[in-house]
Protein backbone atom coordinates (compact mmCIF):
# COMPACT_ATOMS: atom_id res chain seq x y z
CA UNK A 1 0.00 0.00 0.00
CA UNK A 2 1.36 3.44 -0.95
CA UNK A 3 2.66 5.50 1.99
CA UNK A 4 0.38 8.36 0.93
CA UNK A 5 -2.46 6.43 2.59
CA UNK A 6 -2.93 5.81 6.31
CA UNK A 7 -2.01 2.27 7.34
CA UNK A 8 -3.28 2.61 10.93
CA UNK A 9 -5.85 4.79 12.74
CA UNK A 10 -4.65 8.21 13.87
CA UNK A 11 -4.83 8.48 17.70
CA UNK A 12 -7.93 10.60 18.31
CA UNK A 13 -11.10 10.74 20.39
CA UNK A 14 -13.05 12.19 17.45
CA UNK A 15 -15.03 10.52 14.68
CA UNK A 16 -12.73 9.28 11.87
CA UNK A 17 -12.88 11.54 8.81
CA UNK A 18 -13.65 8.65 6.46
CA UNK A 19 -16.92 7.62 8.11
CA UNK A 20 -19.26 10.03 6.21
CA UNK A 21 -17.95 8.65 2.91
CA UNK A 22 -18.64 5.07 4.00
CA UNK A 23 -22.13 5.80 5.34
CA UNK A 24 -23.17 7.73 2.20
CA UNK A 25 -21.70 4.96 0.05
CA UNK A 26 -23.73 2.35 1.93
CA UNK A 27 -27.02 4.27 1.60
CA UNK A 28 -26.57 4.68 -2.17
CA UNK A 29 -25.38 1.08 -2.67
CA UNK A 30 -28.33 -0.36 -0.75
CA UNK A 31 -30.71 1.84 -2.77
CA UNK A 32 -29.25 0.40 -5.96
CA UNK A 33 -29.35 -3.23 -4.78
CA UNK A 34 -32.81 -3.31 -3.21
CA UNK A 35 -34.25 -1.17 -6.01
CA UNK A 36 -33.11 -3.67 -8.62
CA UNK A 37 -33.98 -6.72 -6.54
CA UNK A 38 -37.52 -5.66 -5.56
CA UNK A 39 -38.69 -5.40 -9.20
CA UNK A 40 -36.80 -8.42 -10.52
CA UNK A 41 -39.60 -10.99 -10.25
CA UNK A 42 -42.30 -8.71 -11.70
CA UNK A 43 -39.92 -7.75 -14.52
CA UNK A 44 -39.23 -11.38 -15.43
CA UNK A 45 -42.91 -12.38 -15.47
CA UNK A 46 -44.50 -9.26 -16.98
CA UNK A 47 -41.91 -7.22 -18.92
CA UNK A 48 -39.05 -9.39 -20.18
CA UNK A 49 -41.01 -11.17 -22.91
CA UNK A 50 -42.23 -7.92 -24.54
CA UNK A 51 -38.76 -6.38 -24.94
CA UNK A 52 -37.37 -6.19 -28.50
CA UNK A 53 -35.47 -9.36 -29.34
CA UNK A 54 -37.36 -11.59 -26.90
CA UNK A 55 -38.74 -14.88 -28.10
CA UNK A 56 -41.25 -17.25 -26.59
CA UNK A 57 -43.97 -16.97 -23.99
CA UNK A 58 -43.97 -14.96 -20.74
CA UNK A 59 -41.76 -16.49 -18.05
CA UNK A 60 -43.81 -18.61 -15.65
CA UNK A 61 -44.03 -17.75 -11.95
CA UNK A 62 -42.19 -20.97 -11.08
CA UNK A 63 -39.26 -20.30 -13.43
CA UNK A 64 -39.02 -16.65 -12.36
CA UNK A 65 -39.00 -17.68 -8.70
CA UNK A 66 -36.25 -20.22 -9.37
CA UNK A 67 -34.08 -17.65 -11.17
CA UNK A 68 -34.70 -15.03 -8.48
CA UNK A 69 -33.46 -17.41 -5.80
CA UNK A 70 -30.48 -18.54 -7.89
CA UNK A 71 -29.46 -14.88 -8.10
CA UNK A 72 -29.96 -14.42 -4.35
CA UNK A 73 -27.89 -17.55 -3.66
CA UNK A 74 -25.06 -16.18 -5.80
CA UNK A 75 -25.15 -12.83 -3.98
CA UNK A 76 -24.59 -14.65 -0.69
CA UNK A 77 -21.98 -17.05 -2.11
CA UNK A 78 -19.61 -14.44 -3.55
CA UNK A 79 -18.81 -12.87 -0.14
CA UNK A 80 -16.42 -15.81 0.33
CA UNK A 81 -14.56 -14.69 -2.80
CA UNK A 82 -14.60 -11.04 -1.69
CA UNK A 83 -13.27 -11.85 1.78
CA UNK A 84 -10.41 -13.96 0.39
CA UNK A 85 -9.55 -11.34 -2.22
CA UNK A 86 -9.41 -8.62 0.46
CA UNK A 87 -7.56 -10.63 3.12
CA UNK A 88 -4.97 -12.28 0.86
CA UNK A 89 -4.34 -9.98 -2.10
CA UNK A 90 -5.86 -6.49 -2.31
CA UNK A 91 -6.99 -5.27 1.09
CA UNK A 92 -10.52 -4.04 1.75
CA UNK A 93 -10.37 -0.66 -0.03
CA UNK A 94 -9.12 -1.94 -3.38
CA UNK A 95 -11.47 -4.94 -3.24
CA UNK A 96 -14.47 -2.66 -2.66
CA UNK A 97 -13.41 -0.29 -5.45
CA UNK A 98 -12.71 -3.04 -8.00
CA UNK A 99 -15.91 -4.97 -7.34
CA UNK A 100 -17.97 -1.77 -7.20
CA UNK A 101 -16.96 -1.14 -10.82
CA UNK A 102 -18.13 -4.69 -11.67
CA UNK A 103 -21.34 -3.92 -9.77
CA UNK A 104 -21.91 -0.72 -11.81
CA UNK A 105 -21.30 -2.66 -15.03
CA UNK A 106 -24.01 -5.13 -14.02
CA UNK A 107 -26.54 -2.34 -13.54
CA UNK A 108 -25.52 -0.86 -16.88
CA UNK A 109 -26.09 -4.19 -18.62
CA UNK A 110 -29.59 -4.51 -17.09
CA UNK A 111 -30.47 -0.98 -18.19
CA UNK A 112 -29.56 -1.90 -21.80
CA UNK A 113 -31.93 -4.88 -22.03
CA UNK A 114 -33.99 -4.63 -25.19
CA UNK A 115 -31.37 -2.41 -26.85
CA UNK A 116 -28.76 -5.06 -27.64
CA UNK A 117 -30.12 -6.60 -30.84
CA UNK A 118 -27.00 -5.34 -32.63
CA UNK A 119 -25.01 -7.73 -30.42
CA UNK A 120 -27.34 -10.58 -31.38
CA UNK A 121 -28.13 -11.14 -27.70
CA UNK A 122 -31.66 -11.74 -26.46
CA UNK A 123 -32.87 -9.77 -23.41
CA UNK A 124 -32.88 -13.02 -21.42
CA UNK A 125 -29.15 -13.53 -22.04
CA UNK A 126 -28.46 -9.87 -21.22
CA UNK A 127 -30.44 -10.26 -17.98
CA UNK A 128 -28.34 -13.28 -16.98
CA UNK A 129 -25.07 -11.44 -17.71
CA UNK A 130 -26.21 -8.41 -15.69
CA UNK A 131 -27.28 -10.51 -12.71
CA UNK A 132 -23.98 -12.42 -12.68
CA UNK A 133 -22.03 -9.14 -12.62
CA UNK A 134 -24.23 -7.73 -9.84
CA UNK A 135 -23.94 -10.89 -7.75
CA UNK A 136 -20.14 -10.78 -8.07
CA UNK A 137 -20.02 -7.06 -7.22
CA UNK A 138 -22.63 -6.93 -4.47
CA UNK A 139 -21.63 -10.22 -2.90
CA UNK A 140 -17.92 -9.50 -3.17
CA UNK A 141 -18.05 -6.19 -1.30
CA UNK A 142 -20.47 -7.47 1.35
CA UNK A 143 -17.86 -8.84 3.81
CA UNK A 144 -15.55 -5.86 3.35
CA UNK A 145 -17.62 -2.75 4.01
CA UNK A 146 -18.55 -3.20 7.68
CA UNK A 147 -15.02 -4.51 8.42
CA UNK A 148 -13.63 -1.40 6.70
CA UNK A 149 -15.71 0.70 9.11
CA UNK A 150 -14.04 -1.04 12.06
CA UNK A 151 -10.58 -0.44 10.55
CA UNK A 152 -11.07 3.33 10.85
CA UNK A 153 -11.12 3.26 14.66
CA UNK A 154 -8.32 3.07 17.21
CA UNK A 155 -8.42 2.46 20.95
CA UNK A 156 -9.15 6.09 21.84
CA UNK A 157 -12.31 6.45 19.75
CA UNK A 158 -13.51 2.83 19.79
CA UNK A 159 -16.39 3.96 22.02
CA UNK A 160 -17.88 5.69 18.95
CA UNK A 161 -18.22 2.41 17.02
CA UNK A 162 -21.70 1.69 18.38
CA UNK A 163 -22.94 5.10 17.23
CA UNK A 164 -21.40 4.64 13.77
CA UNK A 165 -22.91 1.20 13.27
CA UNK A 166 -26.25 2.75 14.25
CA UNK A 167 -25.82 5.27 11.42
CA UNK A 168 -24.65 2.46 9.17
CA UNK A 169 -27.76 0.37 9.85
CA UNK A 170 -29.97 3.45 9.47
CA UNK A 171 -28.40 4.22 6.08
CA UNK A 172 -28.99 0.63 4.91
CA UNK A 173 -32.67 0.67 5.81
CA UNK A 174 -33.27 4.22 4.56
CA UNK A 175 -31.80 3.29 1.18
CA UNK A 176 -33.83 0.07 1.13
CA UNK A 177 -37.10 1.85 1.98
CA UNK A 178 -36.70 4.64 -0.59
CA UNK A 179 -35.70 2.31 -3.41
CA UNK A 180 -38.43 -0.25 -2.67
CA UNK A 181 -41.03 2.51 -2.83
CA UNK A 182 -39.66 4.35 -5.87
CA UNK A 183 -38.30 1.68 -8.24
CA UNK A 184 -41.62 -0.16 -8.77
CA UNK A 185 -43.15 3.17 -9.82
CA UNK A 186 -40.27 3.70 -12.27
CA UNK A 187 -40.95 0.26 -13.77
CA UNK A 188 -44.70 0.90 -13.95
CA UNK A 189 -44.53 4.42 -15.40
CA UNK A 190 -41.28 4.56 -17.40
CA UNK A 191 -40.30 0.95 -18.10
CA UNK A 192 -37.28 -1.26 -17.34
CA UNK A 193 -34.58 1.00 -18.82
CA UNK A 194 -35.25 3.67 -16.20
CA UNK A 195 -36.16 1.21 -13.45
CA UNK A 196 -32.80 -0.56 -13.75
CA UNK A 197 -30.88 2.53 -14.86
CA UNK A 198 -31.63 4.74 -11.83
CA UNK A 199 -30.31 2.15 -9.33
CA UNK A 200 -27.23 1.93 -11.55
CA UNK A 201 -26.73 5.69 -11.27
CA UNK A 202 -27.01 5.39 -7.48
CA UNK A 203 -24.37 2.64 -7.50
CA UNK A 204 -22.08 4.88 -9.54
CA UNK A 205 -22.62 7.65 -6.97
CA UNK A 206 -21.86 5.17 -4.18
CA UNK A 207 -18.60 4.18 -5.89
CA UNK A 208 -17.62 7.83 -6.40
CA UNK A 209 -18.39 8.67 -2.74
CA UNK A 210 -16.17 5.80 -1.62
CA UNK A 211 -13.35 6.85 -3.96
CA UNK A 212 -13.54 10.43 -2.63
CA UNK A 213 -12.72 9.15 0.85
CA UNK A 214 -9.55 7.32 -0.19
CA UNK A 215 -7.13 9.90 1.28
CA UNK A 216 -8.76 9.91 4.72
CA UNK A 217 -9.45 6.17 5.01
CA UNK A 218 -7.25 3.83 7.00
CA UNK A 219 -6.02 1.23 4.49
CA UNK A 220 -5.17 -2.02 6.28
CA UNK A 221 -2.94 -3.99 3.88
CA UNK A 222 -3.73 -7.55 2.85
CA UNK A 223 -2.19 -10.17 5.13
CA UNK A 224 -1.40 -12.89 2.61
CA UNK A 225 -1.96 -16.42 3.89
CA UNK A 226 -1.63 -15.56 7.60
CA UNK A 227 -5.37 -16.07 8.06
CA UNK A 228 -4.99 -19.80 7.31
CA UNK A 229 -2.82 -20.38 10.39
CA UNK A 230 -5.28 -18.59 12.68
CA UNK A 231 -8.45 -20.03 11.12
CA UNK A 232 -7.30 -23.65 11.22
CA UNK A 233 -5.69 -23.50 14.63
CA UNK A 234 -7.26 -25.49 17.45
CA UNK A 235 -8.94 -22.34 18.79
CA UNK A 236 -10.11 -21.26 15.33
CA UNK A 237 -11.70 -24.62 14.50
CA UNK A 238 -13.44 -24.69 17.89
CA UNK A 239 -14.88 -21.22 17.24
CA UNK A 240 -16.09 -22.23 13.76
CA UNK A 241 -17.82 -25.35 15.08
CA UNK A 242 -19.49 -23.31 17.81
CA UNK A 243 -20.78 -20.79 15.27
CA UNK A 244 -21.92 -23.44 12.78
CA UNK A 245 -24.44 -24.88 15.23
CA UNK A 246 -26.43 -21.65 15.40
CA UNK A 247 -25.69 -20.33 11.91
CA UNK A 248 -27.26 -23.38 10.27
CA UNK A 249 -30.56 -22.17 11.73
CA UNK A 250 -29.85 -18.58 10.68
CA UNK A 251 -29.21 -19.81 7.11
CA UNK A 252 -32.65 -21.46 7.15
CA UNK A 253 -34.13 -18.19 8.43
CA UNK A 254 -32.73 -16.21 5.49
CA UNK A 255 -33.71 -18.88 2.97
CA UNK A 256 -37.31 -18.47 4.14
CA UNK A 257 -37.10 -14.69 4.55
CA UNK A 258 -36.07 -14.18 0.93
CA UNK A 259 -39.41 -15.56 -0.20
CA UNK A 260 -40.69 -12.03 0.47
CA UNK A 261 -39.08 -11.11 -2.85
CA UNK A 262 -40.69 -13.98 -4.76
CA UNK A 263 -43.75 -15.90 -3.51
CA UNK A 264 -44.96 -13.02 -1.33
CA UNK A 265 -44.91 -10.67 -4.33
CA UNK A 266 -46.80 -13.21 -6.43
CA UNK A 267 -49.39 -13.48 -3.65
CA UNK A 268 -49.68 -9.68 -3.48
CA UNK A 269 -50.67 -9.69 -7.16
CA UNK A 270 -53.89 -11.49 -6.12
CA UNK A 271 -54.72 -9.21 -3.16
CA UNK A 272 -56.70 -6.00 -2.86
CA UNK A 273 -53.81 -3.54 -2.76
CA UNK A 274 -55.84 -0.45 -1.92
CA UNK A 275 -54.60 0.23 1.61
CA UNK A 276 -54.28 3.41 3.68
CA UNK A 277 -55.87 5.37 0.83
CA UNK A 278 -53.19 4.32 -1.68
CA UNK A 279 -53.02 1.76 -4.48
CA UNK A 280 -49.84 -0.19 -3.79
CA UNK A 281 -47.86 -2.07 -6.41
CA UNK A 282 -47.18 -5.68 -5.44
CA UNK A 283 -43.41 -5.18 -5.21
CA UNK A 284 -43.75 -2.07 -3.01
CA UNK A 285 -45.06 -3.96 0.03
CA UNK A 286 -41.49 -4.99 0.84
CA UNK A 287 -40.86 -1.36 1.88
CA UNK A 288 -42.72 -2.16 5.10
CA UNK A 289 -39.73 -4.22 6.28
CA UNK A 290 -36.98 -1.53 6.50
CA UNK A 291 -39.35 1.01 8.08
CA UNK A 292 -40.43 -1.50 10.71
CA UNK A 293 -36.82 -2.42 11.44
CA UNK A 294 -36.05 1.22 12.26
CA UNK A 295 -39.12 1.34 14.53
CA UNK A 296 -38.56 -2.03 16.17
CA UNK A 297 -34.90 -1.68 17.15
CA UNK A 298 -35.47 0.93 19.92
CA UNK A 299 -38.75 -0.72 20.96
CA UNK A 300 -37.06 -4.09 21.43
CA UNK A 301 -33.96 -2.56 23.04
CA UNK A 302 -35.77 -0.44 25.61
CA UNK A 303 -39.10 -2.22 26.12
CA UNK A 304 -39.43 -5.79 24.83
CA UNK A 305 -36.06 -7.19 25.95
CA UNK A 306 -36.20 -5.62 29.47
CA UNK A 307 -39.71 -7.07 29.98
CA UNK A 308 -38.65 -10.56 28.88
CA UNK A 309 -35.56 -10.34 31.08
CA UNK A 310 -37.85 -9.96 34.08
CA UNK A 311 -39.27 -13.41 33.29
CA UNK A 312 -36.05 -15.18 32.27
CA UNK A 313 -32.53 -14.19 31.22
CA UNK A 314 -32.54 -13.43 27.51
CA UNK A 315 -29.23 -14.74 26.14
CA UNK A 316 -28.30 -14.35 22.44
CA UNK A 317 -29.20 -18.01 21.81
CA UNK A 318 -32.62 -17.52 23.39
CA UNK A 319 -33.24 -14.35 21.36
CA UNK A 320 -32.49 -16.22 18.14
CA UNK A 321 -34.65 -19.17 19.19
CA UNK A 322 -37.59 -16.89 20.01
CA UNK A 323 -37.10 -15.09 16.70
CA UNK A 324 -37.31 -18.36 14.78
CA UNK A 325 -40.55 -19.29 16.57
CA UNK A 326 -41.99 -15.83 15.81
CA UNK A 327 -41.14 -16.33 12.13
CA UNK A 328 -43.54 -19.27 12.06
CA UNK A 329 -46.35 -16.82 12.88
CA UNK A 330 -45.52 -14.65 9.87
CA UNK A 331 -45.60 -17.60 7.48
CA UNK A 332 -48.77 -18.93 9.11
CA UNK A 333 -50.37 -15.57 8.32
CA UNK A 334 -49.42 -15.61 4.61
CA UNK A 335 -50.50 -19.26 4.50
CA UNK A 336 -53.95 -18.28 5.76
CA UNK A 337 -54.11 -15.44 3.23
CA UNK A 338 -53.22 -17.86 0.42
CA UNK A 339 -56.05 -20.12 1.59
CA UNK A 340 -58.50 -17.22 1.18
CA UNK A 341 -57.08 -16.46 -2.29
CA UNK A 342 -57.40 -20.10 -3.35
CA UNK A 343 -61.03 -20.03 -2.17
CA UNK A 344 -61.73 -17.21 -4.65
CA UNK A 345 -61.57 -14.29 -2.23
CA UNK A 346 -59.52 -11.10 -2.65
CA UNK A 347 -58.31 -10.19 0.86
CA UNK A 348 -56.70 -6.88 1.75
CA UNK A 349 -52.95 -6.39 1.40
CA UNK A 350 -53.13 -5.29 5.05
CA UNK A 351 -53.00 -8.97 6.03
CA UNK A 352 -49.65 -9.33 4.29
CA UNK A 353 -48.45 -6.15 6.00
CA UNK A 354 -49.31 -7.80 9.32
CA UNK A 355 -47.26 -10.83 8.26
CA UNK A 356 -44.36 -8.46 7.49
CA UNK A 357 -44.73 -6.94 10.97
CA UNK A 358 -44.35 -10.40 12.52
CA UNK A 359 -41.50 -11.39 10.19
CA UNK A 360 -39.60 -8.14 10.87
CA UNK A 361 -39.83 -8.75 14.63
CA UNK A 362 -38.26 -12.12 13.93
CA UNK A 363 -35.52 -10.49 11.84
CA UNK A 364 -34.59 -8.07 14.62
CA UNK A 365 -34.21 -10.96 17.07
CA UNK A 366 -32.38 -13.31 14.69
CA UNK A 367 -30.26 -11.13 12.40
CA UNK A 368 -28.99 -8.41 14.73
CA UNK A 369 -28.46 -10.90 17.56
CA UNK A 370 -26.65 -13.22 15.15
CA UNK A 371 -24.10 -10.49 14.43
CA UNK A 372 -23.66 -9.94 18.17
CA UNK A 373 -23.23 -13.69 18.71
CA UNK A 374 -20.62 -13.94 15.95
CA UNK A 375 -18.39 -11.26 17.47
CA UNK A 376 -18.59 -12.42 21.12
Amino acid sequence: MSNKFLAAPVPSTKMPKGIPYIVSNEAAERFSFYGMKCILLIFMTQYLFVLPGSVGEPMSDAVATERYHLFTMAVYLFPIMGALLADIFLGKYLTIMLLSVVYCAGHGVLAMMGSTEWLNLSPGIVLAIGLVLISVGSGGIKPCVSAHVGDQFGKQNANLLEKVFGWFYFSINTGAFLSTMMTPWLLEWYGPHWAFGIPGVLMAIATFAFWKGRKVFVHIPAGGMEWVKETFSKTGIAAILKLMIIFIFIAVFWALFDQTGSSWILQAEDLNRNWLGMNWLSSQIQAVNPIMILLYIPIFQFAVYPMINKVFKLTPIRKISLGLFIMVGGFAMVGAVQGWVDAGERPSIGWQVLAYAILTASEVMVSITGLEFAYT
